[in-house]
C-alpha cells in the first residue's frame, strides 16, 4: 500500500510565551492520502495554521514526526506549495511575470513552461489581465494569480491557509467554484485550512474538526458527496445533514472550552 502524501504522527507543539510554555498541538495523528482534498476546521488559536506550517517546513514539532511521501519534512521544498490568505505577489511584476517567476527562477526554458502558463491563465480566468499589475487587481483576482503561480510549479502537495478568508461573500463563492474546477483538472493533494463549515464541506473529501487549544483532532468526517461539485450542492439534504453534524461538534467543543476557562477563573 502506498504511503500517504502527508503524515503527522504523535505531533506535539509547544511555544515559549513570556517565560511560560504554551501547548499549541497535542498528540496529532493525521494522514492525507495522495490526491485527497483534506480540510481542517477549528476555532481560532487551535493550531490549524501551526499544523500547516509544519507540513510546509516553516516550523518543526516539539515532539513527533511530520512526513511527506514517507520522508521527514526538514524545511520548505518546491514539491509543497503554500497559498496564504493574502497573496504575496511582487507589486512591480505584471500578472504574467508573477505567474512565471517560479519557472524563471529555476532556470527553465520558456518553451517548457509557456504552454502550461497559457492553460492556467485560461483556467483561473486571467485571460486579458496578463499585463496588469497587482495594484490594478481586485482581491479575488490577486488570489487567482497566487493560485496560478503555485500550480505552474506542479507541486505534489498544495497547502492553503484560509486563502479566501479576506474576500467578500460573493467573491469567496466564485473562488470556491474556481478552486473546485482547477482541482478537478490537476488533482493535487490539498491540505486546506478554513473557519467556514460550508466551504470545507463543499471543497473537501474529508473534514477534520479540531479542538480548542491545545489542538487535537476531535473527529474526522468523510464527505461522501458526488464530484464534480457546484455551489448548488450546499442546498442539498445530505450537505445540510453533514453541516449539522459539524456544527454540533464545534458547539460541543466551544462549550467545553468555555467551561474549562470558567473553572480556571
Amino acid at each position: 500500500m502506498a504511503e500517504p502524501a502527508i503524515t503527522l504522527h504523535s505531533v506535539f507543539k509547544e511555544f515559549n510565551k513570556r517565560g511560560h510554555k504554551v501547548e499549541a498541538l497535542q498528540a496529532i495523528d493525521f494522514a492525507v492520502e495522495r490526491n485527497e482534498f483534506a480540510a481542517i476546521l477549528g476555532p481560532s488559536g487551535c493550531g490549524k495554521s501551526t499544523l500547516l506550517n509544519m507540513v510546509a517546513g516553516f516550523d518543526t514539532p516539539t515532539r513527533g514526526h511530520v512526513l511527506v511521501d514517507g520522508a521527514p519534512v526538514n524545511g520548505p521544498a518546491p514539491s509543497r506549495a503554500v497559498v496564504f490568505q493574502e497573496p504575496a505577489l511582487f507589486p512591480w511584476y505584471t500578472v504574467l511575470d508573477n505567474i512565471t517567476f517560479g519557472p524563471k527562477n529555476r532556470g527553465l526554458a520558456p518553451a517548457t513552461y509557456r504552454p502550461k502558463v497559457e492553460a492556467l491563465v485560461e483556467q483561473v480566468g486571467l485571460r486579458g489581465f496578463e499585463t496588469h499589475y497587482p495594484a490594478e487587481l481586485s482581491g479575488g483576482m490577486k488570489q487567482r494569480v497566487g493560485i496560478a503561480r503555485v500550480l505552474v510549479m506542479e507541486p505534489a502537495v498544495l497547502l492553503m491557509d484560509e486563502p479566501f478568508g479576506s474576500l467578500d461573500a460573493q467573491t469567496r463563492s466564485l473562488m470556491q467554484e474556481l478552486l473546485l474546477s482547477v482541482w478537478e483538472r490537476h488533482h493535487q493533494t490539498v491540505l486546506f485550512i478554513t473557519h467556514d463549515i460550508e466551504e470545507a464541506l463543499l471543497l473537501a473529501d474529508s473534514v477534520s474538526v479540531m479542538t480548542a487549544r491545545p489542538g487535537r483532532i476531535k473527529k474526522r468526517l468523510t464527505v461522501e458527496l458526488p464530484r464534480p461539485r457546484t455551489i448548488e450542492l450546499t442546498t442539498s439534504p445530505v450537505f445540510n445533514e453533514l453541516k449539522r453534524e459539524v456544527l454540533a461538534l464545534i458547539r460541543e467543543e466551544s462549550l467545553r472550552a468555555a467551561s474549562e476557562k470558567g473553572d480556571e477563573g
